[in-house]
């Protein structure tokens, strides 16, 4: 009946999510003796549509049995929108179209680095700062993970990373190429983790002090690192200076008294006995958001945003940015843009986050007014599925759907991951035959000589995939340098300094040369084979071209292409090139890159 692809210039263009006002341009081919098509483009609001406007199309030419049809249109209103094709009685699937603020953009200093994310306790310690009721352990031994006599898990034993051990490290830290070090959090909290907060305003003695960030914060920028933190504010700890449960600060909590200043911030059920919690975890009471004296205590001209951002902060990522109001996502991405446009803002989203759908009410995470980037959840899944079973069904489909939807600006600043605090490590998802079945068995988990060979041989394409498919790679501290463990805890292991695995890190550093060509940048990406085992794809700008391709077939592949290509060792003149079953190939013709280990890794 018709023949229209969403996701082809040809048929629509440009692609991607489209800014308010500019012209987009849409083709389709009928087949003979129907009607003539309309575009009818509706506009979502949470779970309903309404008529936008419908666009009568006009006839270009015929070619065989089908007419080919154009019309151009613009969307002046930023939102969410379907759009569709009416030809007579029928009617085409629907597409979506995401319309951003005529404003947006990204920050430009973020697109083509890298990210480098560090759980602090975990990393390095220079010098072990005491602190009441901490279990200090010993550097590398397994987190405590059983509970006590109340079954409870209490995350209290540290190891004493701090703040001053990463300054101490920004020299190994610059060597893998990173440009931006994403803290997880540091404000005062009881736990070791800090997802607890005790004092927004205060840095966690067992890390250092305001002056030790800031420090941090100068001495990496003469490395060309920036420093993001984690912004937790979806619920605070119950220990804190403003629930304080258990009286440990000196200030009238709201679990202590309804006169408390911060006694609205909560919602109690019943005060002072049944309090709404985060997932129904009583040490973490959940915070109303939309109450205006915990908006301003954040966002406000002596907020906490405002507070950080004057000692030299360059952006947040936001702790479970699904639970956090559009509105209140809004006012904070004033706050946290105020004195500079260029501050960063990565928003934690597990799903497609052009189309999420949070507490029964459509996101508007991308559309100009909340967040840069996201935390890049389905393209790790991608990856992982084609690594694992060897076909790139999932991450093709993948990589399509973001790059027809989400806004050139986020693309380019998206956080691709393949490990964070909340997974288990990249090398134990794809090293591992078996999944162990108590948290026992995975204190003890380790991977075999086998099991090793396998993941490494894995991870080095799983990597390669995460930092020169469109975004930002981020690397979780350890997984380039081989630590290994299942879920939380043993995810949060100690670095093991002294200890890494040559082996992986010098991938990684091989992978920061490769990121160091300019066309990851914002270069365009276009997939040219997706056929189970094997994917390829190219990264190009104008003239400056790279050609990633993996096969993970059991046969060997030739690629065919019309020109001849330079790999910096030699000029090659033949245009056929083989892949060897499980290995990948990097194909480039930039005239000033080099790189020793470059062909046929």
């Amino acid at each position: 009946m018709y023949i229209f692809d969403s996701r082809s210039d040809f048929y629509r263009y440009p692609q991607g999510g489209i800014k308010a006002k500019d012209e987009i341009r849409f083709k389709i081919f009928i087949k003979g003796n129907r009607p003539i098509p309309e575009i009818l483009v509706e506009k979502r609001q949470d779970y309903y549509k309404h008529l936008h406007s419908k666009t009568k199309m006009q006839w270009i030419s015929r070619e065989k049995n089908y007419d080919l049809y154009e019309a151009q249109l613009s969307i002046k209103e930023y939102g969410h929108y379907y759009y569709s094709f009416i030809f007579g009685e029928e009617k085409s699937e629907n597409y979506e179209l995401l319309i951003y603020h005529e404003n947006y953009l990204t920050p430009s200093w973020a697109k083509g680095g890298i990210i480098y994310h560090i759980f602090v306790d975990r990393f390095y310690r220079r010098k072990v700062i005491p602190k009441e009721g901490a279990l200090i352990r010993n550097w590398g031994e397994t987190p405590h993970y059983l509970p006590d006599e109340k079954g409870e898990i209490l995350n209290n034993d540290f190891f004493g990373g701090n703040l001053e051990g990463i300054k101490e490290k920004l020299p190994y830290i610059a060597s893998l190429g990173v440009s931006i070090i994403y803290l997880s959090p540091i404000f005062e909290a009881y736990s070791n983790h800090k997802y607890d907060t005790g004092d927004y305003h205060k840095i966690d003695p067992m890390f250092g002090e305001e002056d030790t960030l800031k420090e941090l914060c100068h001495q990496a920028k003469k490395y060309g690192i920036y420093i993001i933190l984690d912004g937790v504010f979806s619920h605070t700890g119950s220990n804190s200076i403003y629930f304080n449960k258990n009286a440990s600060y000196h200030s009238l909590g709201a679990y202590q008294s309804k006169d408390s200043p911060y006694y609205e911030w909560y919602t109690f059920n019943k005060w002072n006995d049944n309090y709404v919690s985060w997932w129904g975890i009583e040490t973490l009471p959940e915070i109303n958001e939309n109450n205006p004296s915990y908006i301003e205590f954040i966002t406000g001209e002596n907020g906490v945003i405002q507070h950080w951002q004057k000692l030299g902060v360059m952006g947040w990522r936001l702790d479970v940015a699904d639970e956090l109001p559009d509105e209140f996502l809004h006012t904070l991405r004033t706050s946290i843009k105020k004195e500079k446009e260029d501050r960063l803002i990565i928003g934690e989203v597990w799903e497609d986050a052009a189309n999420k759908y949070s507490y029964n009410k459509l996101k508007g995470y991308l559309l100009g007014e909340q967040l840069d980037s996201v935390t890049n959840y389905p393209l790790r899944n991608g990856i992982i599925q084609y690594v694992k079973n060897k076909d790139c069904t999932l991450l093709y489909n993948t990589m399509n759907k973001i790059m027809e939807t989400y806004p050139p600006y986020t693309i380019n600043c998206l956080m691709n991951i393949l490990g964070t605090h909340d997974t288990e490590r990249i090398l134990t998802v794809l090293g591992s035959k078996f999944l162990p079945s108590s948290k026992s068995q995975m204190a003890e988990s380790k991977l075999s000589e086998e099991e090793l060979k396998k993941g490494i041989k894995l991870l080095k394409i799983a990597s390669l995939l995460q930092f020169t498919l469109p975004g930002i790679p981020c690397i979780y501290y350890g997984d380039e340098v081989g630590l290994e463990g299942w879920k939380d805890p043993f995810n949060r292991r100690c670095y093991p300094w002294g200890n890494e695995n040559k082996e992986i890190l010098n991938h990684y550093k091989f992978l920061a040369h490769l990121r160091r060509n300019n066309i990851f940048r914002e270069g365009e990406y276009k997939c040219l084979i997706h056929d189970r085992g094997i994917f390829v794809f190219e990264r190009y700008k104008d003239t400056n071209r790279i050609v990633i391709a993996v096969n993970l077939s059991s046969e060997e592949t030739t690629l065919k292409f019309e020109e001849s290509i330079v790999d910096y060792m030699k000029n090659i003149n033949s245009s056929e090139f083989i892949i060897d079953s499980n290995n990948f190939l990097i194909l480039t013709n930039i005239e000033n890159f080099t790189s020793h280990t470059q062909h046929k890794k």
